[in-house]
């Protein structure tokens, strides 16, 4: 007879006696229980184990088996945070729709990352495989970054602009949102005010509040904010800082013109401001390039965030922070104190695809790619969702920004969407403050492609008046 057979007959048995027997009432010894059921010690061992784990029996060291006596439920009384912890510096959900996980059926417009079809996944696994294989896979790399891979971000903002930047003046992150973070905390203490546009990505929104900052919204609608409007912005407020997405907005797609980028920098110069300006789509233009504004800022008025995460691979979270004079110790100084350094072996991965001759390729690759996949969805969008307005075709990135009928709101339509199988993001987790309508934001970088037209359906669907 197998062992496994013998335990079941023992564990059997020992059911038996549990259900007649009363709880904490001592269970015979291993040595009677292997005499009775003709086994060794070791099956009734194992027996034993197996309904400790199912919670039938208790073992008292010393002592010997026992019947589990049965426990009340616990509760936990969690009501003494509420008076230690005061007041939330977020609001009640402030994790935007863009972190959402759906099933595999539901059809993803809402997610913020492109899907692997636009990633060069083959180059990362290679770059990750050597990576491990390296001396970096058991070193401390540098707090302020790999040389080569801020070498590298330099190169990118020198070679695009008038103003030499240096691989000094870059700090590499893990990922685009400690990046925000960690400069909103470095640069601003709590009660301090923060421009920002209107609307706006979710993530910077909750990343200042969480620092502790005042939300200033300036308006801007499918171009750059009015100067005159950021400057009254700066002098009521007194903020110093001014968030901004100066190429492909999320969730907007808006592009700030050459003639917006220098009247809005004439504003910042005059009033002594930091520009913090989040350039997450540089790799997803379409229909154009763009020059970051840190490429042309001499005088150190603009802190640049760029990530490699969206354009990469979601695993690899690595970021750039390129700022200089004092700005930089302290962003520094934050980030040391947060992470102490980036993962050498994701750094070594990010240097090896970006160098590689097949990047240039992919990004061409891309821009094709994403063409198809806006203009497919916005002929879907116009052939069977009529009532939707598309605010603009945008040049690049990877959103398109729709506003419903009156009479909408943006979190319940996108609820009555999800289900029915489509996944949105509602457009008012997008507004620092009250939003000036209902709008949607669709992604058409991510899955299912092949379902625009289903997805465009039921938008129209939900659009009739129940």
């Amino acid at each position: 007879m197998s062992h496994d057979s013998s335990s079941r007959r023992v564990v059997d048995g020992l059911r038996t006696l549990i259900t007649s027997s009363t709880a904490g009432m001592q269970l015979p010894s291993t040595r009677a229980l292997a005499a009775t059921h003709g086994v060794g010690p070791v099956t009734v061992q194992h027996a034993i184990r197996q309904l400790v784990g199912e919670g039938l029996v208790e073992t008292r060291p010393g002592s010997g088996n026992f019947v589990a006596r049965t426990r009340a439920p616990q509760i936990s009384d969690y009501s003494w945070q509420t008076t230690s912890l005061g007041p939330s510096r977020v609001d009640a959900n402030p994790i935007g729709s863009s972190m959402l996980t759906v099933t595999a059926d539901t059809i993803s417009l809402h997610s913020g990352y492109p899907t692997d079809e636009l990633l060069p996944l083959r180059q990362i696994r290679g770059a990750l495989s050597r990576a491990a294989r390296s001396s970096l896979a058991a070193r401390r790399p540098h707090t302020a970054g790999l040389g080569e891979l801020r070498e590298w971000f330099a190169h990118e903002l020198t070679t695009g602009g008038a103003t030499t930047v240096r691989d000094s003046d870059v700090l590499i992150t893990p990922g685009g949102q400690s990046a925000l973070s960690s400069t909103f905390r470095a640069l601003a203490g709590p009660g301090d005010a923060i421009v920002m546009e209107s609307p706006t990505y979710w993530g910077a929104i909750a990343a200042a509040k969480q620092a502790g900052l005042t939300v200033v919204p300036v308006a801007r609608g499918t171009h750059a904010p009015d100067p005159d409007d950021l400057a009254s912005a700066f002098e009521l407020s007194g903020a110093r800082l001014f968030y901004a997405q100066p190429h492909f907005a999320n969730p907007t797609g808006a592009l700030w013109s050459d003639t917006e980028r220098q009247s809005i920098m004439k504003v910042v110069r005059d009033h002594g401001v930091f520009v913090i300006e989040d350039d997450w789509a540089h790799d997803f233009g379409i229909d154009k390039d763009v020059t970051p504004l840190a490429a042309n800022d001499p005088d150190g008025h603009v802190i640049y965030v760029r990530s490699l995460t969206k354009s990469t691979s979601p695993a690899l979270r690595v970021a750039a922070v390129v700022a200089r004079g004092p700005a930089r110790r302290r962003i520094e100084t934050d980030r040391t104190i947060d992470d102490l350094y980036v993962s050498g072996i994701l750094q070594a991965a990010a240097v090896d695809v970006l160098t590689q001759p097949s990047w240039v390729t992919h990004r061409r690759n891309v821009r094709e790619l994403l063409r198809e996949r806006r203009d497919h969805l916005i002929r879907e969008l116009d052939t069977h969702a009529t009532e939707l307005t598309l605010t603009h075709k945008p040049a690049g990135g990877l959103n398109l920004w729709l506003r419903l009928p009156e009479g909408f709101d943006s979190e319940t339509f996108a609820t009555r969407c999800l289900t029915h199988g489509l996944s949105i993001s509602p457009g008012a987790e997008w507004f620092p403050a009250e939003p000036t309508a209902a709008y949607i934001r669709l992604n058409f970088g991510g899955s299912h492609p092949d379902r625009f037209e289903e997805a465009a359906r039921i938008l129209a669907d939900q659009l009739v008046p129940k």
